[in-house]
């Protein structure tokens, strides 16, 4: 390989740094400037140049490379598995201290949110459709089994709750202002219809990827 690739490549493989695949990414761009090189009749002195221009800055592709190490599915699927366990764990907290404790903020919060249940509900959904969005964005066509792993192991805290206040497993006249029959049968309703909206999401973000 001549000098310009060479030095291509030694400046990638700086700006790539420690990525656990550095190696084969390296052998892999490797290959390439060299049948890119055999294919094309470039002018020694401008081999650097083309190859910038086929290819990209050597620091525009690390940068590429490292984002592709800092979101993995098992970090996506994490983070949006705890940001609802979070969402539920504020919920119950805010429900224990204003059936407990008198204080004026908690009550006027608290009557706040019971006020607006509708839009709660919304805003529970674009979460649901965020999490779809997000994954088909990032993984494309390989993200369907990742969505599956990560809507299932969300949902784990919404059917527990379900499960507990139905069943009178906990204080049933703590939720009481919010347990209506119209407001039940819509967060069932809305529980059903999680995964599709997940699923649209999914699409959706699968399509700005490409």
């Amino acid at each position: 390989m001549n000098d310009p690739a060479k030095h291509y490549l030694e400046q990638l493989a700086e700006e790539i740094g420690d990525h656990p695949d550095k190696q084969e990414i390296l052998a892999d761009y490797q290959m390439h400037i060299e049948d890119l090189l055999e294919d094309s009749n470039i002018p020694r002195d401008k081999e650097y140049e083309e190859l910038v221009l086929r290819l990209g800055e050597p620091k525009d592709l690390a940068r590429v490379w490292k984002k592709t190490t800092s979101i993995t599915p098992r970090k996506t699927q994490w983070l949006f598995v705890f940001c609802n366990i979070f969402i539920f764990v504020m919920g119950i907290a805010l429900t224990v201290l204003y059936n407990i404790f008198e204080w004026d903020w908690i009550e006027q919060l608290w009557t706040a949110l019971t006020d607006m249940p509708t839009i709660i509900i919304l805003l529970y959904v674009m979460f649901w459709g965020l999490l779809g969005y997000e994954i088909g964005k990032e993984f494309g066509n390989h993200g369907l089994s990742l969505l599956r792993k990560t809507f299932w192991l969300s949902i784990v805290p919404n059917l527990l709750l379900m499960y507990l206040v139905v069943f009178k497993l906990i204080p049933h006249e703590w939720f009481e202002p919010l347990l209506s029959a119209p407001f039940i049968v819509v967060c069932i309703v809305f529980t059903i219809l999680l995964y599709p909206i997940t699923w649209l999401g999914y699409r959706w973000g699968r399509r700005d990827s490409v």
